[in-house]
């Protein structure tokens, strides 16, 4: 009779020791990991504090991100063993990086010395020729620019002490040198122009005068295309739109002189846009200028200048002399009707506004003497003085 198997048994006893036994024997799995840690320390050799110490595997992705504390140290336990390309970070910046660093069982030390690599960089220690060969050039291209700056800012030197003298001559030939020294400086232009302009005040023949003026005119826009490429071609500083009106100014000073009224309105205009805090100064200079280019009382020159003087009275309406001029060029309008003198509205009140303004300054007599001859009362905010009426 044959045994029969019966179903679902249990395995035997015997076969459960020798599962045991065999696990018994299988090595245990315990994860590889090691320990890093560091010191960071800035070019001026102070500890890094609160930065970022970055380790990423290359073989698996894993990264660690670890805090340097106040003396600049950053440590950790369980770091996984492998290859890491490890940086510093601050601020969202990377400061510094190392690649290809080997974690093992044992302590991994990584520190971060930025004066020390600082001094490695300027040395070359450890660029590619390629790298080494454009550091080269780099510092010299720097050492040529000192060298050109110094040179410049030796010749304006000598130029600004000669035209002191009233040597223009002399000034004038330093700074043509100074140009060939470095063309594309705009300051260097800007004062060449202002050296002929000076000088024509002391030549004797009209045609070289008129030959000094147009090398000035020359020379400003020079300055003032220099100026606004290098205002386009980076960072604009807060200063260069006083010095690019300032450019603009004398150049309407400049074109004025040379009988050119229309290039000189269209430089104030431009200087008051670059620079409008200047605004009230250009817009006078620019009334001054077309009133002084006025010799044969052309009405239009006249309302040009009015128009002027009340752009600088709307720039600034403290200005007490663009008042009295802008008056000045109204009278220049007015005509005659029988005996009695009738000038534009508002020439009264310009005249008046000024003597409020400035009731003893230097055109104060000049300005009653043309409210009584409008018949007008002169009104200031220390009193009134009541005028004969003309008849």
């Amino acid at each position: 009779m044959k045994l029969k198997q019966k179903p679902n048994s249990k395995p035997g006893l015997l076969t459960m020791l020798a599962v045991m036994v065999l696990a018994a024997c299988l090595p245990s799995v315990v994860a590889q990991t090691g320990s890093v840690q560091g010191a960071c320390k800035d070019v001026e050799g102070k500890p890094i504090v609160g930065a970022q110490v970055v380790w990423l595997n290359t073989d698996n992705g894993s990264k660690y991100t670890l805090k340097t504390d106040k003396k600049g140290n950053y440590f950790s336990l369980g770091v996984g063993m492998g290859k890491y390309n490890v940086s510093l970070n601050q601020d969202g910046k990377e400061l510094f990086h190392y690649n290809a660093i080997n974690v093992s069982s044992d302590q991994t030390t990584v520190d971060f010395n930025l004066q020390k690599e600082q001094e490695n960089v300027a040395k070359g220690v450890g660029l590619t020729p390629e790298q080494l060969k454009q550091r080269q050039e780099e510092q010299a291209k720097q050492q040529k620019e000192v060298n050109t700056v110094k040179s410049l800012n030796e010749k304006l030197a000598t130029a600004a002490q000669s035209s002191q003298a009233g040597d223009y001559e002399a000034a004038i030939t330093t700074l043509n040198d100074a140009t060939q020294v470095d063309p594309n400086r705009d300051l260097i232009w800007f004062k060449l122009a202002d050296a002929y302009r000076d000088s024509v005040a002391k030549q004797a023949d009209p045609a070289e005068k008129t030959k000094r003026l147009n090398s000035a005119i020359t020379d400003y826009q020079k300055a003032i295309d220099l100026k606004k490429q290098a205002m386009g071609s980076g960072p604009v500083k807060p200063e260069d739109g006083k010095t690019l009106g300032a450019y603009y100014n004398n150049l309407g000073e400049v074109c004025g002189r040379a009988g050119n009224p229309d290039c000189a309105i269209q430089a104030y205009n431009n200087a008051a846009q670059a620079n409008p805090a200047g605004a009230g100064q250009y817009y006078f200079n620019m009334g001054a200028v077309l009133t002084n280019a006025n010799i044969a009382n052309d009405p239009k020159l006249r309302q040009q200048a009015v128009d002027a003087f009340d752009k600088a009275i709307a720039a600034d309406p403290t200005r007490a002399d663009a008042y009295y001029w802008k008056g000045s060029n109204l009278i220049g309008l007015a005509v005659l009707k029988g005996d009695k003198m009738v000038a534009p509205d508002g020439t009264a009140e310009a005249f008046q506004k000024y003597l409020d303004l400035a009731p003893t300054g230097p055109h104060a007599d000049e300005a009653k003497a043309m409210l009584a001859g409008l018949g007008a009362s002169v009104e200031t905010s220390y009193g009134k003085s009541k005028k004969s009426s003309k008849k």
